[in-house]
């Protein structure tokens, strides 16, 4: 009987990857050609892959978005992460199903993973937990007991309020919104820490609602009312930053020359706003397929040590600041 072992001294293969090539695992990246040796050889020598390996049940996952489907709508943000889960998933032969701002799960269905986007409470976490043990938190990593693949929001507020300092703006102000009314949101508190530490920040001029389009408009008109505006804006999120965007505009407020902006997240309609936004690229789809990939690494290798992972961002600069002399 032809067996692995032959394949893989008549290809030069090892044995696993002979294995893995010949049972189509979609994580494996080899060249075709490397591939379509494999395959000959083994037709060639008469193997048969195992009955037992194609009839490996398909793996069902759970993606719990702790936010509205409307919020998700109309933030091409977390879009993009969704899309990237389900394209994942595809691509993995991963059955997915999809929960919104549900607080309460009863389900007859087994899960063997669920992927957590958003902030949750421990409350929250120790019902999924009933769930599946096998959980990823993508966009937020509070809890260390878990996998996660996030942003590191800390440094991202530190290099914005750094280059505000570096273009000689002397009172920054912030614009945010909070997942929960009485915990500080990850940018609210590094911005805090970081600019008192620097003596810019504007205390005068911080303002806090929820990360929609229309709260950033209503905290704007606010600040425009009380007279007296900052040198420059750290925004906690584009959807937020149009708000702030139409509200300067309306009374019309010289941007950067009055006021300086930058956010975060460098949405699509960042760069066709008036005057085009300065923000902060995170890549989000990166977090989206990448917790599919983590997350069935973790159940196939029974891994217990969890693994937080952080994406990459860039500072991208347009119009709502001025260029560094």
């Amino acid at each position: 009987m032809a067996t692995l072992k032959e394949i893989s001294t008549l290809t030069g293969l090892s044995s696993a990857t002979v294995s893995r090539i010949l049972n189509n695992d979609s994580t494996l990246s080899v060249k075709d050609e490397t591939k379509r040796r494999v395959l000959e050889v083994a037709e060639k020598i008469g193997y048969k892959v195992s009955s037992k390996s194609n009839s490996q049940e398909q793996m069902n996952f759970l993606a719990i978005f702790n936010y509205s489907e409307e919020l998700e709508f109309n933030d091409p943000y977390y879009l993009s992460i969704r899309f990237a889960i389900e394209e994942e998933c595809k691509n993995l032969d991963i059955n997915l199903d999809k929960s919104y701002n549900t607080h309460t799960f009863i389900s007859d269905k087994k899960y063997n993973g669920v992927l957590c986007i958003g902030q949750f409470s421990d409350t929250h976490i120790k019902q999924i937990q009933t769930i599946s043990k096998n959980i990823i938190f993508i966009d937020s990593c509070n809890n260390k007991d878990f996998d996660s693949i996030s942003a590191d929001l800390k440094e991202i507020s530190e290099c914005i309020v750094d280059f505000f300092i570096q273009s000689d703006y002397k009172k920054i102000g912030y614009i945010g919104g909070r997942d929960f009314d009485d915990v500080l949101d990850e940018r609210e508190e590094a911005f805090l820490k970081y600019s008192f530490l620097k003596k810019v920040v504007d205390e005068d001029n911080f303002y806090v609602g929820d990360f929609t389009s229309s709260s950033g408009y209503n905290l704007a008109n606010t600040m425009i009312s009380n007279g007296k505006l900052p040198d420059a804006l750290f925004i906690a999120n584009d959807s937020i930053a149009l708000g702030v965007l139409k509200a300067l505009n309306e009374k019309k407020i010289n941007i950067p020359e009055d006021i300086a902006i930058i956010s975060i997240n460098d949405i699509p309609a960042s760069s066709f706003t008036f005057p085009a936004l300065s923000t902060i690229k995170i890549h989000s789809e990166l977090m989206g397929s990448q917790a599919v990939r983590i997350l069935k690494d973790k159940i196939e290798s029974n891994r217990i040590t969890p693994l937080k992972i952080i994406v990459p961002f860039s500072l991208i600069l347009r119009e709502t600041t001025k260029l560094i002399k």
